[in-house]
């Protein structure tokens, strides 16, 4: 059975571990504040799912994932992570990880930053430009006309046939928009992020993205809140939907035309 550590636990990495469990994979899971502080989140779980530091979580990691914010990634456990498959999650807000410069200038991008932070893993971008309550419920089977699809980009190509495999358990296509260098297509401001899209439109939306792009093309910035919360913003107002609307549909919806439910799924395994 493959096992994903997962670092970080907030929006988007405890709706990841929901969909890992659901599709048979262990999950150990860990965030800043100590596994003591995850015992909700591995009740609602279930026996596939343990709460660890993030040094246990990479060293018993298959597969990583990374979703903490940018500025706290020289943190992660780079030695335990060494020769591993590790997705990353982040965008860059500003207002949170402060001002780099290389980003604003186009000079790099945030999984280029991840890699040199764990220059002996293998990065795949994964899970960055979706709203973290969408995660559980906007998948469905392969084949689905119109199916929603998400992006992947990796200089490795294990790492990006994970992403794809992973993404189409969860119920989404794949959209492969090619090295870490490019991941930038599918980041904050740029035409494909955080908005519903089948294959085709996710592609022509990495095609028309920009390097630098406008601000002021910012999508979905709250009309009511300040413009400088930007898509950061989105994402709390995403995960309290998720809150107050998907506590009892964890799983995709999808599972239920398989006839599956959760319980079922929970049980489930998978080779490594």
């Amino acid at each position: 059975m493959t096992t994903l550590g997962i670092i970080g636990a907030g929006h988007i990495g405890s709706q990841v571990a929901r969909v890992a469990v659901a599709n048979g994979y262990d999950v150990v899971i860990a965030n800043s504040r100590g596994p003591e502080t995850l015992a909700d989140l591995v009740a609602e779980l279930g026996p596939h799912a343990k709460a660890a530091t993030a040094e246990e979580a990479a060293a018993a990691a298959d597969v990583a994932v990374v979703t903490v914010p940018l500025h706290a990634i020289d943190k992660l456990p780079a030695e335990q992570l060494a020769g591993k498959i590790v997705l990353d999650t982040n965008n860059y807000y500003f207002e949170r990880d402060g001002r780099i410069e290389a980003l604003d200038k186009g000079e790099t991008t945030t999984s280029e930053l991840v890699q040199r932070a764990l220059p002996d893993s293998k990065i795949a971008k994964a899970f960055n430009h979706i709203f973290a309550s969408e995660i559980t419920t906007d998948g469905s089977p392969a084949g689905t006309p119109n199916r929603r699809a998400l992006a992947t980009a990796g200089d490795d190509a294990d790492a990006v046939a994970f992403v794809t495999r992973f993404y189409d358990e969860a119920g989404f296509d794949t959209v492969n928009v090619g090295s870490l260098s490019e991941s930038w297509r599918v980041e904050r401001d740029r035409p494909a992020y955080v908005v519903r899209q089948n294959a085709e439109e996710l592609t022509a939306n990495v095609e028309r993205a920009n390097r630098l792009p406008d601000p002021r093309s910012r999508r979905g910035a709250d009309a009511g809140s300040s413009s400088r919360l930007g898509c950061a913003h989105r994402h709390r107002l995403g995960y309290q939907k998720l809150r107050n609307a998907a506590r009892n549909a964890r799983m995709p919806r999808w599972r239920g035309l398989w006839g599956r439910t959760a319980n079922s799924n929970l049980s489930g395994s998978r080779g490594s």
